[in-house]
């Protein structure tokens, strides 16, 4: 594999300018991305460049370490809202989750159900176009834009229409309390009726999922409130008030043990060390029930029911199987061969796919950005 790792953004234009076939982007490489053998890394792009706590407001450049960013958040009692996921143990992949790719794959986890995605915090983004131009947009606060919203159309590309660069992104303090509600064993049709309820209500549930039975604990359905602590104690009290014929389990409200929790929601951590492919499915949450009640317990529910992770037998097309409900449903764990003959993304419509390659074509007219990898 040959690999090019420029130092600055000047230096990356310049390669891509250059460039004569073409390549796969690669930052902390955790996601296990394919495709040319020629890399264009862009973790030699880091640093911090601005970090204003009192303006909720951080600049990184594309290739800096997420745990580097998160760091410098804790210290000043802040996070990153949209909670990306740590892909490494699921895939079983090596280095380091870069901010660039957690902005291009629009990594979100458990909160973004109240909190909203990547793409909602991103403020701005730097970017080589595939001619080698340095693209600019947005800036450090939210405002409106006219024309193309690159800000939005570059997160969830994976590096499709360019190479980031830099990334602004809004952040949002930390919360003072949290507690999570447990129920263990209940069935399909109780966890939907319990996350419709929780997220119809007027509490803040900022968490609904529901964990399989694995290495030796039941199934789990679990919802998260944050936020100031006597605000927690009384919107759980509410809570506890609204399912008083459906009580949970246990309430945890030990910071320790609500981490884990939703470590294992965001990370898909049951399934890190079983053999099979890894699906991911979203739906309607009121299909949650349509979808999951099936043979296969081996399913991590996220977004109150709107997301699916399955784990399937090597083979199985999950698209096949779903073409009757409406949703789409990427294949993130798989062999090299079948991951090429299944696709990663769901297939687009034929409009679809004429307005996504009109797109490319604009960005990346010579097809030299991560190719085959949407289609």
């Amino acid at each position: 594999m040959k690999q090019m790792r420029p130092e600055t953004e000047a230096e990356l234009a310049e390669l891509v300018a250059g460039l004569k076939e073409p390549v796969r982007i690669a930052g902390g490489g955790t996601r296990g991305v394919t495709g040319p053998d020629t890399e264009l890394n862009v973790s030699g792009l880091s640093g911090i460049t601005l970090y204003e706590p009192g303006a909720l407001t951080l600049v990184a450049k594309a290739g800096t370490p997420l745990a580097e960013i998160e760091a410098a958040l804790d210290a000043e009692g802040q996070q990153l809202a949209f909670e990306p996921m740590d892909h490494r143990a699921l895939l079983g992949t090596s280095g380091d989750p870069t901010i660039g790719g957690v902005v291009a794959a629009n990594v979100s986890g458990p909160r973004r159900i109240q909190a909203g995605a990547c793409r909602d915090f991103l403020l701005g983004v730097r970017f080589v176009d595939g001619r080698g131009q340095v693209v600019k947009n947005g800036g450090r606060v939210m405002k409106n834009v006219t024309g193309y919203d690159l800000v939005k159309l570059m997160a969830g590309s994976w590096g499709t229409l360019g190479v980031l660069t830099e990334v602004s992104l809004k952040v949002l303090p930390k919360p003072e309390a949290v507690a999570t509600l447990v129920w263990e064993d209940r069935g399909w049709t109780a966890t939907s009726k319990l996350f419709c309820d929780a997220l119809c209500s007027p509490f803040e549930v900022n968490g609904a999922a529901r964990l399989p039975e694995c290495g030796g604990k039941p199934s789990r359905t679990v919802l998260r409130i944050e936020g100031f602590e006597q605000s927690v104690k009384y919107r759980v009290g509410k809570l506890l008030e609204l399912f008083a014929e459906m009580k949970p389990d246990q309430v945890v409200t030990d910071p320790v043990e609500n981490a884990g929790i939703w470590r294992e929601v965001r990370d898909i951590e049951p399934f890190a060390d079983k053999p099979g492919n890894v699906w991911k499915t979203s739906v309607k949450p009121t299909d949650m029930v349509r979808v999951a009640s099936d043979n296969n317990p081996n399913r991590v529910v996220g977004w109150g029911g709107g997301l699916i992770w399955t784990l399937a037998p090597e083979g199985e097309d999950l698209r096949a199987a779903l073409c009757d409900v409406q949703g789409h449903s990427t294949l993130v764990r798989a062999a090299p061969e079948e991951m090429q003959t299944l696709g990663r993304f769901q297939p687009e419509n034929a409009a679809l796919l004429a307005l996504t390659q009109g797109i490319r074509a604009r960005f990346d007219p010579r097809s030299v950005f991560n190719p085959g990898l949407m289609g």
